[in-house]
Protein backbone atom coordinates (compact mmCIF):
# COMPACT_ATOMS: atom_id res chain seq x y z
CA UNK A 1 0.00 0.00 0.00
CA UNK A 2 3.09 2.32 1.25
CA UNK A 3 4.22 2.20 -2.57
CA UNK A 4 1.20 3.54 -4.33
CA UNK A 5 2.00 6.16 -6.77
CA UNK A 6 -0.03 9.49 -6.41
CA UNK A 7 2.74 12.09 -7.72
CA UNK A 8 3.76 10.11 -11.16
CA UNK A 9 0.17 8.79 -12.17
CA UNK A 10 -1.15 12.68 -11.55
CA UNK A 11 1.73 14.25 -13.93
CA UNK A 12 1.15 11.18 -16.60
CA UNK A 13 -2.96 12.34 -16.36
CA UNK A 14 -2.12 16.39 -16.15
CA UNK A 15 0.38 15.76 -19.38
CA UNK A 16 -2.47 13.45 -21.18
CA UNK A 17 -4.92 15.75 -20.62
CA UNK A 18 -2.91 18.95 -22.61
CA UNK A 19 -1.79 16.81 -24.84
CA UNK A 20 -2.41 19.85 -27.44
CA UNK A 21 0.78 21.64 -25.58
CA UNK A 22 3.33 18.18 -24.30
CA UNK A 23 3.86 14.84 -25.36
CA UNK A 24 3.69 12.09 -23.00
CA UNK A 25 5.63 8.97 -22.88
CA UNK A 26 3.97 6.66 -20.51
CA UNK A 27 6.03 3.27 -20.38
CA UNK A 28 9.45 1.95 -21.50
CA UNK A 29 7.47 0.23 -24.62
CA UNK A 30 7.28 3.65 -26.54
CA UNK A 31 10.84 4.17 -26.88
CA UNK A 32 11.68 3.12 -29.77
CA UNK A 33 8.65 4.43 -31.83
CA UNK A 34 9.05 7.60 -30.20
CA UNK A 35 12.37 8.22 -31.74
CA UNK A 36 11.52 7.22 -34.76
CA UNK A 37 9.15 9.83 -34.42
CA UNK A 38 11.50 12.47 -33.42
CA UNK A 39 14.11 11.55 -36.48
CA UNK A 40 10.99 12.20 -39.06
CA UNK A 41 10.42 15.40 -40.94
CA UNK A 42 6.42 15.55 -39.27
CA UNK A 43 7.87 15.27 -35.45
CA UNK A 44 5.62 14.85 -33.01
CA UNK A 45 2.06 15.82 -34.48
CA UNK A 46 -1.00 16.80 -32.54
CA UNK A 47 -2.17 13.20 -33.62
CA UNK A 48 1.00 11.32 -32.58
CA UNK A 49 -0.04 13.32 -29.36
CA UNK A 50 -3.04 12.40 -29.13
CA UNK A 51 -2.32 8.81 -29.78
CA UNK A 52 0.16 8.90 -26.89
CA UNK A 53 -1.97 10.57 -24.43
CA UNK A 54 -4.97 7.63 -25.35
CA UNK A 55 -1.89 5.42 -24.17
CA UNK A 56 -0.91 7.57 -21.58
CA UNK A 57 -4.79 7.42 -19.88
CA UNK A 58 -4.71 3.75 -20.31
CA UNK A 59 -1.68 2.90 -18.72
CA UNK A 60 -3.24 5.03 -15.55
CA UNK A 61 -6.17 3.38 -15.75
CA UNK A 62 -4.93 0.01 -15.88
CA UNK A 63 -2.16 0.79 -12.47
CA UNK A 64 -6.15 1.81 -10.76
CA UNK A 65 -7.69 -1.37 -12.03
CA UNK A 66 -4.44 -3.04 -10.47
CA UNK A 67 -5.10 -1.66 -7.07
CA UNK A 68 -8.55 -1.93 -7.02
CA UNK A 69 -8.80 -5.67 -7.79
CA UNK A 70 -5.67 -6.10 -4.89
CA UNK A 71 -7.85 -4.31 -2.11
CA UNK A 72 -10.98 -6.45 -3.69
CA UNK A 73 -9.37 -9.42 -3.65
CA UNK A 74 -11.65 -12.54 -4.40
CA UNK A 75 -14.67 -10.79 -4.45
CA UNK A 76 -16.66 -10.88 -7.54
CA UNK A 77 -17.01 -6.73 -8.08
CA UNK A 78 -15.78 -6.13 -11.62
CA UNK A 79 -13.82 -3.96 -12.67
CA UNK A 80 -11.63 -4.84 -15.78
CA UNK A 81 -8.49 -2.88 -17.73
CA UNK A 82 -6.26 -4.13 -20.31
CA UNK A 83 -4.38 -2.81 -23.29
CA UNK A 84 -4.71 -5.88 -26.16
CA UNK A 85 -1.67 -7.31 -26.48
CA UNK A 86 -1.73 -9.68 -29.32
CA UNK A 87 -4.00 -9.34 -32.70
CA UNK A 88 -5.02 -12.38 -33.80
CA UNK A 89 -5.93 -13.64 -37.22
CA UNK A 90 -9.71 -14.12 -36.61
CA UNK A 91 -12.27 -14.88 -33.92
CA UNK A 92 -13.92 -18.18 -33.59
CA UNK A 93 -14.79 -17.76 -37.19
CA UNK A 94 -12.90 -16.23 -40.36
CA UNK A 95 -15.81 -13.12 -40.62
CA UNK A 96 -15.39 -12.29 -36.89
CA UNK A 97 -12.53 -9.89 -35.43
CA UNK A 98 -10.59 -11.05 -32.69
CA UNK A 99 -7.63 -9.87 -29.81
CA UNK A 100 -6.46 -11.09 -26.87
CA UNK A 101 -5.68 -8.80 -23.82
CA UNK A 102 -3.22 -9.83 -21.53
CA UNK A 103 0.51 -11.15 -21.40
CA UNK A 104 0.63 -14.70 -22.64
CA UNK A 105 4.58 -14.65 -22.59
CA UNK A 106 3.86 -15.04 -19.02
CA UNK A 107 1.95 -18.52 -19.40
CA UNK A 108 4.18 -19.99 -22.44
CA UNK A 109 6.42 -19.49 -24.97
CA UNK A 110 6.37 -20.30 -27.84
CA UNK A 111 9.08 -21.10 -29.73
CA UNK A 112 7.54 -22.28 -33.21
CA UNK A 113 5.18 -22.35 -35.29
CA UNK A 114 2.30 -20.12 -36.72
CA UNK A 115 0.86 -16.94 -34.91
CA UNK A 116 -1.79 -18.10 -31.89
CA UNK A 117 -5.72 -18.18 -33.48
CA UNK A 118 -8.85 -17.38 -31.19
CA UNK A 119 -9.23 -21.11 -31.11
CA UNK A 120 -6.17 -22.38 -30.54
CA UNK A 121 -5.92 -19.95 -27.04
CA UNK A 122 -9.84 -21.21 -26.09
CA UNK A 123 -8.47 -24.99 -26.48
CA UNK A 124 -5.32 -24.16 -24.61
CA UNK A 125 -6.68 -22.59 -22.39
CA UNK A 126 -9.02 -25.79 -21.49
CA UNK A 127 -5.79 -27.91 -22.01
CA UNK A 128 -4.13 -26.63 -19.39
CA UNK A 129 -6.56 -26.27 -17.11
CA UNK A 130 -7.31 -30.15 -17.06
CA UNK A 131 -3.23 -31.55 -17.48
CA UNK A 132 -3.06 -29.18 -14.21
CA UNK A 133 -5.28 -31.69 -12.06
CA UNK A 134 -2.89 -34.83 -13.16
CA UNK A 135 0.11 -35.45 -11.04
CA UNK A 136 1.46 -38.34 -12.51
CA UNK A 137 3.15 -38.64 -16.01
CA UNK A 138 0.09 -37.37 -18.45
CA UNK A 139 -0.79 -36.58 -21.55
CA UNK A 140 -3.70 -34.96 -22.97
CA UNK A 141 -5.43 -34.22 -26.04
CA UNK A 142 -8.51 -31.65 -26.62
CA UNK A 143 -10.71 -30.97 -29.62
CA UNK A 144 -13.36 -27.85 -29.70
CA UNK A 145 -12.62 -27.42 -25.49
CA UNK A 146 -13.01 -31.63 -24.64
CA UNK A 147 -10.62 -34.28 -24.10
CA UNK A 148 -10.66 -36.95 -26.61
CA UNK A 149 -7.60 -38.51 -25.50
CA UNK A 150 -6.18 -38.62 -22.08
CA UNK A 151 -3.97 -41.22 -20.15
CA UNK A 152 -1.54 -41.48 -17.21
CA UNK A 153 1.33 -43.88 -17.81
CA UNK A 154 4.98 -44.22 -17.07
CA UNK A 155 6.65 -43.08 -19.83
CA UNK A 156 5.23 -40.53 -21.60
CA UNK A 157 5.87 -42.65 -24.98
CA UNK A 158 3.16 -44.71 -23.44
CA UNK A 159 1.19 -42.45 -21.86
CA UNK A 160 0.89 -40.69 -25.69
CA UNK A 161 0.06 -44.01 -27.09
CA UNK A 162 -3.30 -44.95 -24.84
CA UNK A 163 -4.04 -41.31 -24.91
CA UNK A 164 -4.12 -41.38 -28.87
CA UNK A 165 -6.02 -44.51 -28.59
CA UNK A 166 -8.90 -42.92 -27.23
CA UNK A 167 -10.17 -41.19 -30.21
CA UNK A 168 -7.77 -41.52 -33.31
CA UNK A 169 -10.20 -39.62 -35.22
CA UNK A 170 -10.94 -36.77 -33.23
CA UNK A 171 -7.08 -36.32 -32.43
CA UNK A 172 -6.49 -35.03 -35.53
CA UNK A 173 -5.93 -31.34 -35.68
CA UNK A 174 -6.24 -31.22 -31.83
CA UNK A 175 -4.22 -29.65 -29.20
CA UNK A 176 -2.04 -31.23 -26.92
CA UNK A 177 -0.38 -30.87 -23.66
CA UNK A 178 2.48 -33.18 -21.55
CA UNK A 179 3.27 -32.57 -18.07
CA UNK A 180 6.40 -34.12 -18.72
CA UNK A 181 9.52 -32.71 -21.19
CA UNK A 182 8.68 -34.41 -24.30
CA UNK A 183 11.42 -36.74 -25.12
CA UNK A 184 12.88 -37.87 -28.50
CA UNK A 185 10.26 -41.18 -28.40
CA UNK A 186 7.38 -39.07 -27.80
CA UNK A 187 8.10 -36.88 -30.40
CA UNK A 188 8.53 -39.80 -33.47
CA UNK A 189 5.37 -41.38 -32.22
CA UNK A 190 3.50 -37.53 -32.04
CA UNK A 191 5.34 -36.38 -35.69
CA UNK A 192 2.79 -39.04 -37.34
CA UNK A 193 0.05 -37.15 -36.53
CA UNK A 194 -1.58 -33.54 -37.77
CA UNK A 195 -2.08 -31.66 -34.63
CA UNK A 196 -2.43 -27.52 -34.15
CA UNK A 197 -0.71 -27.19 -30.96
CA UNK A 198 2.22 -29.13 -28.58
CA UNK A 199 2.31 -27.41 -24.72
CA UNK A 200 5.12 -29.17 -22.37
CA UNK A 201 7.50 -27.86 -19.80
CA UNK A 202 9.96 -28.28 -21.75
CA UNK A 203 11.54 -30.58 -24.79
CA UNK A 204 14.43 -32.19 -25.38
CA UNK A 205 16.71 -31.25 -28.05
CA UNK A 206 16.57 -34.08 -30.18
CA UNK A 207 12.78 -33.89 -29.83
CA UNK A 208 13.08 -30.27 -30.93
CA UNK A 209 14.47 -31.20 -34.22
CA UNK A 210 11.55 -33.28 -35.09
CA UNK A 211 8.74 -31.75 -33.82
CA UNK A 212 9.68 -28.48 -36.09
CA UNK A 213 9.49 -30.25 -39.01
CA UNK A 214 6.20 -28.94 -39.93
CA UNK A 215 6.72 -25.49 -39.66
CA UNK A 216 3.48 -23.91 -38.87
CA UNK A 217 2.65 -26.63 -35.61
CA UNK A 218 3.00 -24.26 -32.60
CA UNK A 219 5.23 -25.74 -29.92
CA UNK A 220 4.40 -23.67 -26.84
CA UNK A 221 6.82 -24.15 -23.08
CA UNK A 222 4.56 -24.22 -20.43
CA UNK A 223 4.99 -21.38 -17.35
CA UNK A 224 3.76 -22.26 -13.77
CA UNK A 225 1.46 -18.86 -14.23
CA UNK A 226 -1.48 -18.39 -11.82
CA UNK A 227 -4.88 -18.27 -13.17
CA UNK A 228 -7.47 -15.86 -12.46
CA UNK A 229 -10.24 -16.95 -9.91
CA UNK A 230 -13.08 -16.21 -11.88
CA UNK A 231 -14.67 -16.57 -15.07
CA UNK A 232 -16.07 -13.64 -17.42
CA UNK A 233 -18.48 -13.39 -20.10
CA UNK A 234 -20.91 -11.49 -21.53
CA UNK A 235 -24.43 -12.07 -22.07
CA UNK A 236 -27.74 -10.07 -23.23
CA UNK A 237 -26.99 -6.49 -22.08
CA UNK A 238 -24.24 -7.19 -19.31
CA UNK A 239 -21.77 -9.57 -17.85
CA UNK A 240 -21.87 -12.62 -15.72
CA UNK A 241 -18.97 -13.21 -13.17
CA UNK A 242 -18.33 -16.59 -11.13
CA UNK A 243 -16.20 -18.15 -9.38
CA UNK A 244 -13.59 -20.48 -11.12
CA UNK A 245 -14.60 -24.36 -10.33
CA UNK A 246 -11.72 -25.12 -8.10
CA UNK A 247 -13.30 -28.05 -6.26
CA UNK A 248 -12.12 -31.54 -6.91
CA UNK A 249 -13.49 -34.60 -4.74
CA UNK A 250 -10.49 -37.03 -3.77
CA UNK A 251 -11.29 -40.73 -2.55
CA UNK A 252 -11.52 -38.71 1.20
CA UNK A 253 -14.92 -36.88 -0.70
CA UNK A 254 -16.60 -40.02 -1.78
CA UNK A 255 -19.12 -41.52 -0.02
CA UNK A 256 -20.32 -45.36 -0.76
CA UNK A 257 -24.32 -45.36 -1.08
CA UNK A 258 -24.38 -49.46 -2.44
CA UNK A 259 -23.94 -52.25 -0.71
CA UNK A 260 -20.56 -53.09 -2.32
CA UNK A 261 -17.81 -51.00 -2.31
CA UNK A 262 -15.04 -49.92 -4.66
CA UNK A 263 -11.84 -50.81 -4.97
CA UNK A 264 -8.82 -49.57 -4.27
CA UNK A 265 -8.15 -49.71 -7.99
CA UNK A 266 -11.92 -48.57 -8.52
CA UNK A 267 -11.16 -45.85 -6.70
CA UNK A 268 -8.30 -44.36 -8.45
CA UNK A 269 -10.40 -45.10 -11.37
CA UNK A 270 -13.27 -43.15 -10.84
CA UNK A 271 -10.78 -40.28 -9.48
CA UNK A 272 -9.23 -40.06 -13.05
CA UNK A 273 -12.80 -40.15 -14.38
CA UNK A 274 -14.40 -37.59 -12.20
CA UNK A 275 -11.10 -35.11 -13.02
CA UNK A 276 -11.82 -35.33 -17.08
CA UNK A 277 -15.94 -35.21 -16.58
CA UNK A 278 -15.15 -31.80 -14.40
CA UNK A 279 -13.21 -30.32 -17.30
CA UNK A 280 -16.01 -31.23 -19.94
CA UNK A 281 -18.88 -30.00 -21.46
CA UNK A 282 -22.47 -31.04 -19.77
CA UNK A 283 -24.37 -32.57 -20.42
CA UNK A 284 -21.20 -35.41 -19.80
CA UNK A 285 -20.45 -38.83 -19.28
CA UNK A 286 -16.68 -39.57 -18.85
CA UNK A 287 -15.89 -43.80 -18.93
CA UNK A 288 -12.38 -44.40 -17.81
CA UNK A 289 -10.04 -47.73 -16.61
CA UNK A 290 -6.49 -48.27 -16.16
CA UNK A 291 -5.72 -44.66 -15.85
CA UNK A 292 -6.87 -44.12 -19.71
CA UNK A 293 -10.12 -42.36 -21.15
CA UNK A 294 -11.68 -44.87 -22.85
CA UNK A 295 -14.92 -42.37 -24.28
CA UNK A 296 -16.71 -39.58 -23.29
CA UNK A 297 -20.31 -38.24 -24.24
CA UNK A 298 -19.64 -34.51 -24.27
CA UNK A 299 -22.34 -31.64 -24.58
CA UNK A 300 -25.27 -33.68 -24.70
CA UNK A 301 -28.75 -32.70 -23.95
CA UNK A 302 -29.41 -35.56 -21.68
CA UNK A 303 -27.83 -38.00 -19.65
CA UNK A 304 -28.36 -41.04 -21.37
CA UNK A 305 -27.45 -39.76 -24.87
CA UNK A 306 -24.24 -38.89 -22.99
CA UNK A 307 -23.85 -42.03 -22.26
CA UNK A 308 -24.56 -44.03 -25.05
CA UNK A 309 -22.32 -41.79 -27.01
CA UNK A 310 -19.48 -42.63 -24.63
CA UNK A 311 -20.08 -46.60 -24.86
CA UNK A 312 -20.60 -46.21 -29.00
CA UNK A 313 -17.24 -44.10 -28.72
CA UNK A 314 -15.06 -46.58 -26.93
CA UNK A 315 -16.58 -49.66 -28.46
CA UNK A 316 -15.64 -48.31 -31.96
CA UNK A 317 -11.79 -47.95 -30.86
CA UNK A 318 -12.32 -51.53 -29.36
CA UNK A 319 -12.12 -51.17 -25.76
CA UNK A 320 -13.63 -53.22 -23.62
CA UNK A 321 -15.55 -51.82 -20.57
CA UNK A 322 -16.29 -54.63 -18.50
CA UNK A 323 -14.87 -53.56 -14.85
CA UNK A 324 -14.52 -49.63 -16.43
CA UNK A 325 -15.30 -46.84 -14.34
CA UNK A 326 -18.06 -44.28 -15.12
CA UNK A 327 -18.06 -40.52 -14.10
CA UNK A 328 -21.08 -38.00 -14.04
CA UNK A 329 -21.17 -34.63 -13.98
CA UNK A 330 -24.58 -34.17 -12.30
CA UNK A 331 -27.29 -36.97 -10.95
CA UNK A 332 -29.12 -38.95 -13.00
CA UNK A 333 -32.76 -38.26 -12.83
CA UNK A 334 -33.36 -41.85 -13.53
CA UNK A 335 -32.36 -45.33 -13.06
CA UNK A 336 -31.81 -45.56 -16.72
CA UNK A 337 -27.82 -44.85 -17.13
CA UNK A 338 -27.10 -47.51 -14.86
CA UNK A 339 -28.77 -49.89 -16.38
CA UNK A 340 -27.27 -48.91 -19.82
CA UNK A 341 -23.42 -48.51 -18.08
CA UNK A 342 -24.28 -52.07 -16.01
CA UNK A 343 -25.35 -53.78 -19.39
CA UNK A 344 -22.36 -52.18 -20.96
CA UNK A 345 -19.73 -53.95 -18.75
CA UNK A 346 -18.97 -50.79 -15.91
CA UNK A 347 -18.69 -51.78 -12.49
CA UNK A 348 -18.35 -48.62 -10.65
CA UNK A 349 -20.25 -45.03 -10.92
CA UNK A 350 -19.30 -41.50 -9.20
CA UNK A 351 -22.01 -38.92 -9.32
CA UNK A 352 -23.12 -35.64 -7.79
CA UNK A 353 -26.20 -37.48 -6.21
CA UNK A 354 -29.00 -35.34 -4.69
CA UNK A 355 -31.92 -36.85 -7.23
CA UNK A 356 -35.53 -36.93 -6.10
CA UNK A 357 -34.66 -40.68 -7.38
CA UNK A 358 -31.14 -41.49 -6.09
CA UNK A 359 -32.98 -44.65 -4.45
CA UNK A 360 -33.40 -46.51 -7.72
CA UNK A 361 -30.48 -45.98 -9.27
CA UNK A 362 -29.01 -47.35 -5.90
CA UNK A 363 -31.52 -50.23 -5.97
CA UNK A 364 -30.40 -51.15 -9.42
CA UNK A 365 -26.65 -51.34 -8.46
CA UNK A 366 -27.40 -53.27 -5.32
CA UNK A 367 -29.40 -55.75 -7.14
CA UNK A 368 -26.75 -56.03 -9.92
CA UNK A 369 -23.17 -55.82 -7.84
CA UNK A 370 -22.32 -52.39 -8.86
CA UNK A 371 -20.34 -49.95 -6.91
CA UNK A 372 -21.45 -46.30 -6.55
CA UNK A 373 -19.93 -43.32 -4.70
CA UNK A 374 -21.52 -39.39 -4.80
CA UNK A 375 -20.08 -36.22 -3.53
CA UNK A 376 -22.41 -33.90 -3.58
CA UNK A 377 -20.70 -31.55 -6.05
CA UNK A 378 -22.10 -30.50 -9.34
CA UNK A 379 -19.65 -29.83 -12.13
CA UNK A 380 -21.63 -28.39 -14.85
CA UNK A 381 -19.52 -26.87 -18.09
CA UNK A 382 -21.37 -24.52 -20.63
Amino acid sequence: IEKIDIGGISLIRAAAKNFKDCWIISNMEQYEDALSVLNSEEGATLEVRKRYALEAFDESSNYDTAIYRYFAGDSLDLKMSGRQKQGLRYGENPHQEAAYFGNLKDAFEQIHGKALSYNNLLDIDATVNLIREFDDTTIAIIKHNNACGLATRASLSEAWDAALAGDPVSAFGGVIAANRVVDKATAENMNTLFFEVLMAPGYDADALEILKSKKNRILLILKDYEVPSYNVRTVLNGTLVQERDKKFEGPADMETVTKVAPTAQQLEDLEFASKICKHTKSNTIVLAKGGQLLGSGTGQTSRVDALNQAVKKANRFGFDLNGAAMASDAFFPFPDCVEIADKAGITCVIQPGGSIRDKESIAYCDENGLAMVTTGVRHFKH
